[in-house]
């Protein structure tokens, strides 16, 4: 989501879909082995919003938190309206994702996003992703991988974990406002394959008046069996988090002086959360054919507590409520890739793949609650969701500057509630088939042009598809589609004219046949409208050897409800984008990188009158590294400005308030913090 004015990055590379590539081989130029988004993916990749990042590049971005992993994606925004436990909100193309709604993020191709979840619909939570561990993210935009279905109409991000460690990594972080975080991970010549364990503990109070109290830890073990082209590797993964939660505040409640801008306004929301799994992968390489498969079981769980209105709908007790699920998941791939085909007489690759994946959800509740006591309880479920998808794409070389990709997947999915109110109990079945096409031409002059077009959906909640009255007036509520349709295109161009220099320019389009809006006062979101987004992105990355790298990063976005008349603006939709940094340093001596990320212009509700704060924050690390030895200076927030990171506008009521209050409501930025790295590597 890119339109950077000067230089910058955004390469691209979709390792996703082999079945999109022809055979690629490491550009080295002047001995600068050129890497990541900087990639020379000319004659590779199907449109120009996809890409590639690699463990430099991770570990050149100082993080506020985890889930900033995730805005190496070009346009993506992440923030946190709540405690550091809490999946954060994510922005991306012009949509407010919520927690993860149409942008489907996994790790080794086993799926992070929950469907029909507690809080919301697509909850991706990355706390358990250890940045050290990833090898690499390979991410796309848009409609136009058969590869990629449900959840991602924005687009998709897969985390690729190490198989073998470069090294052995030992760490301590420690930093302002009691935070603390040691790593330690390392890999193993065991039997005939590699063994490689990690741990990782992390807590943070953050300048609250409020403490929150987050603890992580995480844990990891693979083992792997085989080299590149043909192995098997067996994965475990446990995730545990807790945390007291920071919410969003009202802005009448600091500009009263009733609290502070890091106050709060109920002191006993928060929650924890777990995740544990198991992944198997496999992969055959015989001569020109390709199988991959994998499969995974994961157990998770959330116990959520939270307050956005404060004494609105119950002005005795307040309007805390909890959100709690215990769910497992099993699912799997398989696809066949058959390389240097022919097809009509000219060079072909051809993929097919199968997907499928099973919710089994045990009391997922929404309960009424005064300082974490439940008082009532609003719904309790169980339900299974199932889905089974197959895609097919084929890669032809017609001529020497033209090439095509046509794609098609064909999803069926199963919804079934058991609801303690029996007129919300049911079962449904429902399917969709969504057709792709890209075209390439090129290249000339070391550029490639692109036009793509593509049809995809996100799945709705189950409780929402099998809904009939509402769990607490009893009122009749309208049937929720459970697929919905969304269909884009994008008209794009990748250059390297410019040596060391890869630049994108993208102009896309993207419809949904209902929007997901966001509803304050129940922390939930719910089916609204048909929507149109259109955009230009811009991203350029230049590294022009291998001690400096320099890359820019802009997304402007246009997005509307349809057929509302005045009231058409989509709430926190962010119009303009900008990111961009400078790194310097070789492997050993100095080093030291600055990045900044800007947004700004969003309107907070559906008139457009009411528009959010511009953010601009600037971060930045420096540091000495040596074979053995690096230590790391960061600083967060370096300008220390009084950004928000989230802004709502919504209706609620304070305590002693007489009646209820359409305000903004916001979670303030993090001040200025430093923060140490020391790290061994054996």
């Amino acid at each position: 989501m890119n339109h950077s004015a000067i230089p910058g990055i955004l390469g691209m590379l979709c390792l996703l879909s082999s079945s999109h590539a022809f055979a690629h081989e490491t550009e080295v130029l002047e001995g600068v082995v050129v890497t990541g988004k900087a990639q020379k993916l000319l004659d590779q990749a199907a449109t120009s919003s996809e890409g590639h990042a690699d463990a430099k590049e991770i570990s050149e971005r100082p993080l506020m938190r985890r889930s900033e992993i995730l805005e190496i994606v070009p346009g993506m925004i992440t923030t946190q309206h709540a405690g550091g436990g809490k999946a954060t909100q994510y922005f991306m193309r012009g949509f407010n994702l919520d927690h993860g709604t149409d942008f489907a993020v996994s790790v080794d191709h086993m799926p992070m996003n929950m469907k029909s979840h507690a809080h919301g619909q697509g909850y991706a939570d990355l706390n358990g992703l250890v940045p050290e561990l990833v090898k690499s993210i390979d991410y796309t935009k848009g409609t136009y991988s058969a590869r990629q279905g449900d959840l991602s109409s924005a687009g998709s991000a897969d985390f690729v974990l190490w198989d073998r460690l470069p090294r052995g990594i030992a760490t301590v972080e420690v930093g302002e406002y009691d935070y603390y975080r040691t790593l330690i991970a390392d890999s193993f010549d065991v039997g005939k394959g590699v063994l490689t364990l990690g741990g990782e503990w992390n807590t943070y109070d953050g300048p609250w008046q409020r403490e929150e109290n987050f603890q992580r830890w995480n844990g990891f073990a693979r083992y792997f069996l085989g080299d590149d082209d043909n192995h098997l590797s067996v994965t475990a993964m446990g995730y545990g988090g807790e945390w007291d939660s920071s919410d969003q505040i009202a802005k009448r409640a600091v500009q009263s002086g009733l609290i502070d801008r890091f106050g709060n306004l109920d002191d006993t929301t928060g929650g924890e959360s777990h995740r544990s799994s198991l992944q198997l992968d496999w992969k055959n390489t015989n001569g020109s054919e390709v199988t991959t498969a994998n499969a995974y079981a994961v157990a998770y769980d959330l116990d959520l507590f939270s307050n956005f209105t404060y004494f609105l709908d119950d002005a005795g007790r307040g309007d805390q409520f909890q959100q709690q699920e215990q769910r497992m998941i099993y699912g799997g791939e398989l696809v066949r890739e058959w390389q240097d085909r022919h097809f009509m007489g000219r060079e072909a690759e051809f993929s097919l793949g199968f997907q499928t994946r099973h919710d089994v959800i045990d009391d997922i509740g929404l309960y009424k609650t005064q300082r974490r006591q439940r008082l009532d309880t609003v719904r309790v479920d169980d339900i299974y969701e199932s889905s089974y998808g197959v895609f097919a794409e084929n890669t032809v070389r017609w001529s020497s500057w033209f090439r095509s990709v046509a794609g098609i997947r064909a999803d069926a999915y199963h919804f079934d509630v058991d609801s303690d109110i029996p007129a919300n109990s049911g079962s449904e079945w429902d399917g969709i088939v969504s057709p792709k096409i890209s075209a390439i031409f090129g290249p000339w002059q070391e550029t490639e042009l692109y036009l793509n077009l593509g049809t995809g959906f996100h799945s709705n909640d189950a409780r929402g598809v099998n809904n009939t009255i509402d769990p607490v007036s009893g009122d009749p509520l309208p049937a929720v589609d459970p697929l919905v349709r969304t269909i884009g295109g994008e008209l794009g161009l990748r250059s390297q004219i410019v040596p060391e220099l890869t630049s994108t320019l993208s102009f896309w389009w993207l419809d949904s046949d209902s929007e997901l809006v966001y509803v304050g006062d129940a922390g939930t979101n719910e089916a609204g409208p048909a929507s149109r987004r259109l955009g230009l992105e811009w991203s350029n990355y230049w590294r022009p050897s291998d001690w400096f790298a320099l890359d820019g990063e802009m997304a402007l976005t246009h997005a509307r409800f349809r057929d509302q008349g005045d009231s058409d603006r989509i709430p926190n939709s962010i119009p303009v984008m900008f990111s961009g940094g400078i790194s310097l340093g070789r492997q050993e001596g100095y080093f030291g990188s600055l990045r900044i990320r800007s947004f700004l212009g969003r309107a907070l509700e559906e008139t457009g009158e009411i528009e959010g704060r511009d953010v601009f924050t600037v971060n930045a690390q420096v540091g000495y590294r040596t074979k053995d030895w690096e230590v790391a200076l960061q600083c967060m927030n370096l300008l220390d400005r009084d950004d928000n990171d989230i802004e709502y506008y919504y209706t609620s009521q304070l305590s002693g308030e007489v009646s209820a209050v359409d305000d903004i409501h916001y979670h303030p930025a993090e001040p200025r913090m430093i923060r140490m790295r020391l790290t061994y590597f054996f």
